[in-house]
Protein backbone atom coordinates (compact mmCIF):
# COMPACT_ATOMS: atom_id res chain seq x y z
CA UNK A 1 0.00 0.00 0.00
CA UNK A 2 2.39 2.41 0.46
CA UNK A 3 4.36 1.68 -2.62
CA UNK A 4 0.64 1.88 -4.03
CA UNK A 5 0.49 5.56 -2.24
CA UNK A 6 4.19 6.53 -3.13
CA UNK A 7 3.41 5.93 -6.70
CA UNK A 8 0.30 8.09 -6.68
CA UNK A 9 2.37 11.06 -4.94
CA UNK A 10 5.20 10.10 -7.30
CA UNK A 11 2.65 10.46 -10.32
CA UNK A 12 0.84 13.72 -8.63
CA UNK A 13 4.11 15.56 -8.36
CA UNK A 14 4.71 14.61 -12.01
CA UNK A 15 1.89 15.75 -13.33
CA UNK A 16 2.49 19.01 -11.28
CA UNK A 17 6.05 19.60 -12.46
CA UNK A 18 4.48 19.20 -16.08
CA UNK A 19 1.98 21.68 -15.10
CA UNK A 20 4.77 23.95 -14.38
CA UNK A 21 6.87 23.44 -17.03
CA UNK A 22 3.68 24.09 -19.70
CA UNK A 23 3.21 27.12 -17.80
CA UNK A 24 6.41 28.71 -18.21
CA UNK A 25 6.88 27.40 -21.73
CA UNK A 26 3.39 29.60 -22.34
CA UNK A 27 4.76 32.77 -20.29
CA UNK A 28 8.23 32.22 -22.52
CA UNK A 29 6.02 32.11 -25.69
CA UNK A 30 3.72 35.09 -24.55
CA UNK A 31 7.00 36.99 -23.48
CA UNK A 32 9.04 36.02 -27.09
CA UNK A 33 5.36 36.89 -28.92
CA UNK A 34 5.57 40.06 -27.29
CA UNK A 35 9.25 40.82 -28.31
CA UNK A 36 8.78 39.68 -31.53
CA UNK A 37 5.60 42.07 -31.88
CA UNK A 38 8.12 45.09 -30.51
CA UNK A 39 10.70 44.30 -32.98
CA UNK A 40 8.41 44.10 -36.18
CA UNK A 41 6.87 47.57 -35.15
CA UNK A 42 10.01 49.00 -34.42
CA UNK A 43 11.21 47.86 -38.06
CA UNK A 44 8.22 48.52 -39.85
CA UNK A 45 8.88 52.42 -38.29
CA UNK A 46 12.39 52.49 -39.44
CA UNK A 47 11.07 51.10 -42.49
CA UNK A 48 8.27 54.30 -42.46
CA UNK A 49 10.71 56.83 -41.89
CA UNK A 50 13.18 56.03 -44.40
CA UNK A 51 10.67 55.59 -47.20
CA UNK A 52 9.28 59.14 -45.92
CA UNK A 53 12.88 60.85 -46.00
CA UNK A 54 13.68 59.32 -49.90
CA UNK A 55 10.08 60.66 -50.74
CA UNK A 56 11.08 63.95 -49.28
CA UNK A 57 13.96 64.15 -51.50
CA UNK A 58 12.42 63.46 -54.48
CA UNK A 59 9.57 65.26 -54.10
CA UNK A 60 12.07 68.43 -53.10
CA UNK A 61 14.27 67.35 -56.82
CA UNK A 62 11.16 67.70 -58.13
CA UNK A 63 9.60 70.87 -56.79
CA UNK A 64 12.84 72.64 -57.32
CA UNK A 65 12.90 71.95 -60.78
CA UNK A 66 9.39 73.40 -60.82
CA UNK A 67 10.79 76.52 -59.45
CA UNK A 68 13.69 76.78 -61.68
CA UNK A 69 10.80 76.50 -64.53
CA UNK A 70 8.74 78.84 -62.76
CA UNK A 71 11.87 81.50 -62.36
CA UNK A 72 12.70 80.80 -66.20
CA UNK A 73 9.26 81.62 -67.79
CA UNK A 74 8.93 84.83 -65.47
CA UNK A 75 12.20 85.70 -66.78
CA UNK A 76 11.25 85.36 -70.55
CA UNK A 77 7.60 86.87 -70.01
CA UNK A 78 9.01 90.18 -68.35
CA UNK A 79 11.47 90.12 -71.26
CA UNK A 80 8.82 89.85 -73.93
CA UNK A 81 7.31 92.26 -72.43
CA UNK A 82 10.02 94.64 -72.77
CA UNK A 83 11.00 94.07 -76.39
CA UNK A 84 7.35 94.74 -77.27
CA UNK A 85 7.01 97.90 -75.32
CA UNK A 86 10.10 99.23 -76.88
CA UNK A 87 8.60 98.09 -80.11
CA UNK A 88 5.56 100.17 -79.50
CA UNK A 89 7.58 103.43 -78.37
CA UNK A 90 9.64 103.10 -81.54
CA UNK A 91 6.73 102.37 -84.50
CA UNK A 92 4.20 104.64 -82.67
CA UNK A 93 5.30 107.57 -84.23
CA UNK A 94 5.42 106.19 -87.84
CA UNK A 95 2.23 104.27 -87.38
CA UNK A 96 0.00 107.30 -86.57
CA UNK A 97 1.41 109.44 -89.43
CA UNK A 98 0.43 106.48 -91.58
CA UNK A 99 -3.09 106.19 -89.27
CA UNK A 100 -3.94 109.98 -89.75
CA UNK A 101 -3.14 110.12 -93.85
CA UNK A 102 -5.26 107.26 -94.69
CA UNK A 103 -8.46 108.97 -92.31
CA UNK A 104 -7.67 112.51 -93.38
CA UNK A 105 -6.70 112.25 -96.97
CA UNK A 106 -10.15 111.55 -98.14
CA UNK A 107 -10.02 110.83 -102.42
CA UNK A 108 -13.81 110.55 -103.41
CA UNK A 109 -13.82 107.47 -106.21
CA UNK A 110 -16.66 105.49 -107.76
CA UNK A 111 -16.17 102.12 -106.48
CA UNK A 112 -15.30 99.83 -109.22
CA UNK A 113 -18.60 97.80 -108.58
CA UNK A 114 -21.05 100.70 -108.99
CA UNK A 115 -23.02 100.35 -112.13
CA UNK A 116 -23.70 103.66 -113.87
CA UNK A 117 -27.55 103.39 -114.79
CA UNK A 118 -28.08 104.01 -118.22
Amino acid sequence: MTSQSQGIQQLLQAEKRAKDKLEEAKKRKGKRLKQAKEEATAEVDHYRLQREKEFRNKQTNVMGSQGNFSAKIEEQTTETIRNLTSSYHSNMEGMMKKLLNTICDIRPEIHPNFRHAV
